[in-house]
């Protein structure tokens, strides 16, 4: 039922028409972590905008054992990219915490990926340039993204694309196998994406477009997930004052 050409192409031509309304001649700027989202988004704004206009930023957090994929894929565009290592940023935010203030596991989790994304917004201010975010419609459907991290941008080609929709695109665009097809790993504790889920993206991605998971465990799990971070998705809710 997917049409992987078509969506391509009207993905591409959406991309351009986004520019030619919010950014005419401005490129795209988007953080590269060599993975199969950050590949495709960037694959799709050369197809759409041209190499020249789309600017890859890589950001280890001190040593990263897989940024030879992130070289892989900015060297397959011919796309031009910055490395701006952040373990200073994040290593002196940590610093900063008062003693009588423990940093909880989870804000120390999520600082990475907070600071990753004022870095790029930060490259993009600097070149006039509007931030492509790269999650993707499973990962947003369970609450897989920092919030005021990877879940934000200017503009999201496959926030309502599965994974293995965006995979199909990936190889649609003659992307090298091993960037399509790479096992997801977090970035933030080292465990695959399916290993801190408690699902594989086949299972999600046949029940987010069938309704169907014969595993109720899973199917339970997934629609909890769902329900706790819908608010991700949405607007921070603001008082309506009645001014009459």
């Amino acid at each position: 039922m997917f049409d992987v050409i078509r969506v391509k192409n009207d993905c591409v031509a959406w991309i351009r028409d986004f520019f030619e309304k919010n950014g005419k001649g401005c490129p795209a700027v988007l953080g590269v972590s060599g993975g199969k989202d950050s590949s495709v988004v960037a694959a799709l704004c050369v197809e759409a905008l041209g190499a020249d206009r789309v600017i890859g930023v890589l950001m280890p957090c001190g040593e990263q054992h897989d940024i030879d994929a992130s070289y892989d894929l900015v060297n397959h565009l011919g796309i031009r990219h910055y490395v701006i290592n952040v373990k200073d940023a994040v290593e002196g935010v940590l610093s900063a915490f008062p003693e009588n203030l423990p940093i909880s596991e989870q804000a120390r989790t999520n600082l990475p990926p907070r600071i990753r994304m004022a870095t790029v917004y930060a490259v993009s201010q600097s070149v006039g340039g509007r931030v492509a975010n790269t999650c993707n419609l499973s990962e947003d459907y369970v609450g897989y993204s920092t919030r005021y991290g990877d879940s934000v941008g200017d503009f999201s080609p496959l926030s309502r694309l599965t994974v293995e929709e965006v995979k199909a695109i990936g190889h649609a665009l003659g992307l090298p196998h091993h960037l399509v097809e790479k096992v997801p790993i977090d970035g933030l504790c080292g465990k695959t994406d399916e290993d801190n889920l408690g699902f594989t993206y086949a299972e999600l991605d046949r029940y987010i477009r069938t309704g169907v998971l014969e595993d109720e465990a899973k199917r339970a799990r997934i629609d909890r997930l769902h329900e706790m971070n819908k608010f991700k998705l949405e607007l921070m809710p603001c008082f309506e004052p009645v001014l009459d």
